[in-house]
C-alpha cells in the first residue's frame, strides 16, 4: 500500500514540474526577446530587396571560344610564333656551346693543365648564361601571355555586359570539363556567343 501510495505521488510530483517548467518557459518566450534575434529581425527589414522574376543562368562553352574566337586564335598564334623564335635563339646557343664541349674533350689530353682549366672556366661560365638566358626568356614569355590573355578575358567580358543589356541574364558562365556536371543545352549561348564576337573582331580589324 505505501509503495503505491509513493509511486503514485511521485507521479503527481513529476506532472506538476512539467506542468511549471512549461508555464515558465512560455512566458519568458513572450516576455523576452534575444538581442541577436532584434538585430537579425531589424537587419531583415532594412536588406534591399532582391531582383523581382525569374533568376536566369545562361553559360558558354568555353574550348569552342577557344577554338573559334578569331582574336584568341590570333593571339595564340602570336606566341606560339614567339615561343618558336625564343626556342630557336636557345637551340642555336646551346648548339654553340655543344660544339665547344666536343672540341674541348677532343683537345683536352694535347692541353696543358693550365689551359684545362681555363677552358672549362669558360665552359661553365657560357653554360651559366645559357641558363640565365633561358630562364629570361621563359619569364618574359609567360608575362607576355599573362598581359595578352587578359586583353582577350576583358574584350570576351566587355562583349558579355553589352550582350546582357537586352537577355537578363543574372549569371553567364563558362563551362569548361569539371566545373558543370549537368547542363540544359537550351541556355547554351555559344553560337550566338561566337557570332557576336568575330563580328566586332572583323568590325575592328577593317576599321
Amino acid at each position: 500500500m505505501n509503495r503505491n501510495f509513493l509511486l503514485a505521488f511521485n507521479v503527481v510530483l513529476l506532472i506538476l514540474v512539467g506542468v511549471l517548467f512549461y508555464l515558465h518557459f512560455s512566458s519568458a518566450s513572450k516576455t523576452h526577446v534575444p538581442e541577436a534575434t532584434k538585430v537579425m529581425a531589424n537587419n531583415a527589414s532594412n536588406a534591399p530587396a532582391g531582383p523581382a522574376g525569374p533568376f536566369k543562368i545562361a553559360y558558354f562553352e568555353m574550348d569552342s571560344i577557344e577554338n573559334n574566337y578569331e582574336y584568341l586564335k590570333e593571339v595564340k598564334d602570336e606566341l606560339k610564333a614567339k615561343e618558336n623564335q625564343l626556342s630557336g635563339q636557345l637551340n642555336s646557343m646551346k648548339n654553340r656551346y655543344m660544339q665547344k664541349v666536343n672540341k674541348f674533350q677532343q683537345e683536352a689530353q694535347t692541353m696543358t693543365q693550365e689551359r684545362q682549366g681555363a677552358m672549362q672556366q669558360e665552359l661553365m661560365q657560357e653554360q651559366k648564361m645559357i641558363q640565365n638566358k633561358e630562364q629570361a626568356m621563359g619569364g618574359d614569355l609567360q608575362d607576355e601571355s599573362f598581359k595578352k590573355m587578359q586583353v582577350v578575358n576583358k574584350t570576351i567580358e566587355d562583349f558579355l555586359k553589352n550582350f546582357n543589356k537586352d537577355k537578363g541574364y543574372s549569371y553567364i558562365l563558362a563551362a569548361q570539363p569539371g566545373t558543370i556536371y549537368f547542363k540544359d543545352s537550351s541556355y547554351d549561348i555559344t553560337m550566338e556567343m561566337l557570332r557576336g564576337l568575330n563580328g566586332s573582331y572583323k568590325k575592328k580589324d577593317k576599321g
